[in-house]
């Protein structure tokens, strides 16, 4: 195994009792490693995904130690729907990442296809009944559409990652609930189609190879409702209201220009250790606990009663037959 796996055209493999294989793509930059010595194979797996056939080469690679363009920059990574990244470093360029929104492009072709699979025979499990051809057929071009649309979000996930850790040194991003913000039957859709958690892990595993560090926000973080300039907490922001209107000062700018200008600052606040704008421990206006989306509230262990809470012993009562009652009363 090694470099008899990958063939001297770059355009096919050779795996144990399959033989030679033409691949889709080319080899090059594989073949290159090995022949510069600077990569070994260690096994191959063979894997049917999304309705074609993978090999899957493991691969011990000799790396150089990278560095990002800008080490010493700050940046701040707010993830939404509108705007699928909003990017705001220390130097204070904000940058605008669009959301490409694969799903809902393709969204009408979708359930033009669904339609034509619904009129069709299908399977059957209860009777044993095997699908028709045409059923087969049109099966096969809805699931085209899944998986290009699924190519096509993860092309872009692994882009703008790449590029974001190719740049920055620092970068700071949320530690969102992304199982509870799909609860939202509203935005649900929305939300898993940009795919929010993927971002964050390649940011997180994609710092180590570039040689950057990953802060990550805490979940409660009130990064949309304090204010990037003196500090003030809002009580409440609802998620229609798109512009941040600061009631200390009078900073009026987007919401999620100013939830990543927040970010931004998180990393310098908690290294430095001082209280400005996005250190945790700083005093801003909070009257009614904003720092937190959840409100928990505390019950006194005993009440008058002598039970917890103040519960009423519940009283067992056992019912009888009545013939057993009628034979105990007569003896």
């Amino acid at each position: 195994m090694g470099r008899q796996l990958v063939e001297p055209d770059r355009r096919h493999v050779r795996l144990p009792r399959l033989g030679t294989i033409r691949t889709h793509e080319n080899t090059r930059k594989l073949a290159r490693r090995l022949d510069a010595g600077t990569a070994r194979i260690l096994s191959a797996t063979v894997s049917f995904t999304r309705g074609r056939w993978f090999v899957s080469l493991q691969v011990e690679v000799m790396r150089q130690v990278r560095s990002p363009a800008r080490p010493d920059v700050v940046v701040g990574v707010d993830l939404g729907v509108r705007h699928l990244a909003v990017l705001a470093d220390s130097t204070g360029q904000i940058t605008h990442v669009p959301n490409p929104a694969h799903l809902d492009t393709a969204l009408a072709k979708l359930r033009r296809l669904s339609r034509r699979v619904s009129r069709r025979q299908g399977p059957d499990r209860r009777t044993s009944r095997a699908p028709s051809r045409r059923w087969v057929k049109a099966d096969a071009e809805r699931n085209r559409v899944h998986h290009r649309i699924a190519d096509l979000r993860t092309d872009g996930l692994h882009k703008l990652t790449t590029t974001i850790r190719a740049e920055y040194g620092i970068v700071v991003v949320e530690d969102l609930n992304v199982a509870g913000m799909l609860a939202n039957r509203r935005l649900a859709r929305k939300i898993a189609d940009a795919g929010f958690g993927q971002i964050r892990r390649q940011l997180t595993y994609k710092g180590g190879w570039a040689g950057g560090v990953t802060v990550d926000a805490d979940r409660w973080f009130p990064s949309s409702k304090t204010c990037s300039d003196c500090g003030a907490v809002k009580t409440k922001l609802p998620l229609h209201v798109r512009v941040f209107a600061c009631e200390q000062c009078a900073l009026v700018m987007d919401r999620d220009a100013n939830a990543a200008r927040n970010l931004a600052a998180l990393a310098a606040a908690v290294k430095a250790g001082t209280g400005v704008a996005g250190d945790q421990d700083a005093q801003a206006s909070n009257p009614r606990g904003a720092d937190r989306k959840t409100r928990t509230t505390t019950r006194p262990r005993t009440r008058p009663g002598g039970r917890a809470g103040g519960a009423i012993p519940h009283q067992r009562t056992e019912t009888r037959d009545p013939r057993q009652a009628e034979a105990a009363t007569l003896r």
